[in-house]
Order: C-alpha cells, then sequence, then structure tokens
C-alpha cells in the first residue's frame, strides 16, 4: 500500500454535512465535502490529493469531450452495526476499472493507489456514511482524457477523481421493462464489456423512448438478431425459470457485473442450480406465458436486487408473479444485504473495512 502521508490533503473550510438531509438524499445529487484526485503525466500517477468538492477548471479542448476516452466504476460503503465502515469487494471494482481503462487506451491505475484513495476519502468524510437501512455511500471512481489538443489518438494526460454520495435506494418499486428490439447497447468487437461513458450514452434515447410508453427500464438485446437477452438498462438481469437461475453468459457485449457474480455465488452456496449461457427472448416470453418464469430480476452495484414485475414485448405485456412469492430472489438479496451491512458472518471474505 502506499503510505497515506503521500497523499495532500486540503480540508473543505466549509463542510456540508451538519446541513445535509440524510432524510432526502436521492441517488447521485448529493456529494460530500471532499473527493480525491491524481493526475497522470510524463508515464507516471501523481499529485495525489484530496480536496474539497468542487468545480475543476479544464479547457474545452480536452480530448475526452471531443473523443469520448472516460470510464468510471461504482462501489458502496456501508456501515457496520459497530460504527466501523466497509467497502464491498472493492478488489473487484479495481480490477474491473483497469480493464475498461486497457480497452479505451488508457493508463491503469496502480493497486496501492486506487484502494488509497479509496481509504483517505472514506476517512476524511466518515461521517458521511449513512446509518440507515437500505442507505449506503456510493463511490465513484472516474478516470478521463485531458490532452488539451484536437486529433484522434489516445491522449497522453489524464485525471483520476474519486467522488462520494450518500444514497438510499435505487429503485423503490418492481420494474416495467421493455424488451429492445430496434437499438441496441453493444456490439462484438466493440467496448460493451468495458464501464465507458459512451455506453451510457448511446442508451439514453431509447430509454428515453421506453419512458414515453410508461416502461422503466430496457432489456437490451443481442445487435446481430435480437433475440438473445444481455442486459437490464445499467444492470445486469436475471431469471429463474424452471427453478434455475440463468443469465447471460459475460462476453464482449456484457458487462461483467460485480453485484452479478456475487448473487451467482450465494445462489451457488445455497445449492441453486445456475445457468450462465445464451438466454433466448422467446423462451422468457413463452416462460412469462406458461407461468415456469417465476422470478425476474435486475442486478448491480446501484439497483443491487430489483424486481421486474412486467415485461413488454412487440405490443404485448406479461405480468409475472408478485414479488412476495420470490423466493430465490428475496432469500439471496437478504443475504447479501446481511453481509454487507455486517449482519451476519462475512464467509466470502467480501467486505474491507477501511
Amino acid at each position: 500500500m502506499i503510505d497515506t502521508l503521500q497523499i495532500k490533503v486540503t480540508e473543505n473550510s466549509n463542510p456540508r454535512l451538519a446541513e445535509t438531509d440524510f432524510k432526502n438524499i436521492p441517488f447521485g445529487k448529493t456529494f460530500t465535502d471532499h473527493m480525491f484526485m491524481a493526475d497522470y503525466e510524463d508515464g507516471e500517477w501523481k499529485n495525489l490529493q484530496i480536496l474539497p468538492y468542487g468545480p475543476i477548471p479544464m479547457s474545452p479542448a480536452i480530448s475526452a469531450l471531443h473523443y469520448g476516452q472516460a470510464i468510471f466504476e461504482g462501489m458502496k460503503a456501508y456501515r457496520l452495526p459497530n460504527g466501523d465502515v466497509s467497502v464491498f469487494r472493492a478488489n473487484k471494482n479495481f480490477e474491473r476499472f483497469n480493464i475498461s481503462a486497457d480497452r479505451m487506451a488508457m493508463p491503469i491505475i496502480p493497486e496501492e493507489i486506487f484502494m488509497q484513495a479509496v481509504a483517505a476519502l472514506i476517512n476524511i468524510d466518515k461521517g458521511w456514511v449513512p446509518t440507515q437501512e437500505n442507505y449506503s455511500l456510493y463511490l465513484r471512481p472516474v478516470m478521463f482524457a485531458t490532452d488539451a489538443s484536437l486529433g484522434v489518438k489516445a491522449s497522453d494526460t489524464y485525471k483520476f477523481f474519486l467522488l462520494a454520495s450518500p444514497t438510499g435506494p435505487y429503485y423503490t418499486k418492481a420494474l416495467k421493462v421493455k424488451i429492445e428490439t430496434k437499438y441496441t447497447r453493444a456490439n462484438e468487437g466493440g467496448v460493451g464489456y468495458a464501464k465507458t461513458a459512451g455506453n451510457y450514452a448511446r442508451s439514453l434515447y431509447p430509454f428515453a423512448q421506453a419512458q414515453k410508453e410508461g416502461f422503466d427500464q430496457l432489456i437490451w438485446t443481442d445487435s446481430s438478431t435480437h433475440t438473445l437477452v444481455e442486459e437490464s438498462g445499467a444492470a445486469n438481469v436475471m431469471f429463474v425459470l424452471d427453478g434455475k437461475l440463468i443469465t447471460a453468459a459475460i462476453g464482449e457485449t456484457i458487462l461483467n457485473g460485480v453485484t452479478r457474480d456475487t448473487i451467482i455465488e450465494l445462489a451457488k452456496d445455497k445449492g441453486i442450480t445456475v445457468e450462465e449461457r445464451k438466454v433466448t427472448v422467446a423462451e422468457i416470453i413463452e416462460g412469462a406465458k406458461n407461468g415456469k418464469l417465476t422470478e425476474a430480476f435486475a442486478v448491480g452495484t446501484a439497483a443491487t436486487v430489483t424486481q421486474i414485475g412486467e415485461i413488454g414485448f412487440e405490443g404485448e405485456l406479461y405480468k409475472l408473479s408478485e414479488t412476495s412469492t420470490r423466493t430465490v430472489s428475496t432469500s439471496i438479496a437478504k443475504e447479501l444485504n446481511d453481509i454487507r451491512n455486517g449482519l451476519t458472518e462475512d464467509r466470502f471474505g467480501w467486505n474491507w473495512i477501511v
């Protein structure tokens, strides 16, 4: 680990913690008093510092704005019963951050910088970690290109930031989703498996169209045939079909979700049959018709486990079973939440006490 004394700390002279209403903190709109920042220049990371959260100066010519070199992650810190703060599976987010960086021709972040950035920011803003049930401190690592020049090439300079935002549940009800068969989130040979800003930008228009039709989210399908299920909005999607937990196998077009991996491990540990494979739209719709599809849910850092109540496809709407009857997803979600919040044994070693 890098010595934290190498991280310069400038404390916020106008802290906002005391005036923050923790009963009203919508996702991603409230930020803590500080942020972490580092610069990549001359082939190395330097200028590691904690500074007050706020705007930063930048040139309108930075290449991230013109050529899209920008990646991010999302992870959460939790307040444990004894007052400690734990970050859930930070090592997995670190690994995926660098997978994204490599795909986008960006420099990797050394593990000691990434992890010490997390520790330093949480330690100075520890009071921002909520204590309410189902609340957490959302952590957003982000890197973007900063060369102030035009020309299509990988930037030589970058900034790495770590932001923190207290938050409650991302969704508060079961979702009504539409299976998307026209627009595409990702394609083979592209960047679908990277957590890069452009993946989300291309999803916004189809999502807005679906909202006009009364849907909360989309289920994306493959770009070639639109017959295979891939993801659900900004999360992976899982189904309980004929008693088995099924989900699309990881590939170039599907993000390797940390929550996805966690749910699969917990399901296998419970003796539930898990199938990671090609999942067809046809079998999902047929299962919804004949009752063999008993559960459908989105999984992600923000969403955690969010139930899907209705699925729209080709003008038809298929209602699934009541969420109160969903024993597979609810039991797994409970164990996941108990582990993250320190209410049960961390048998898998997923919690990192900061």
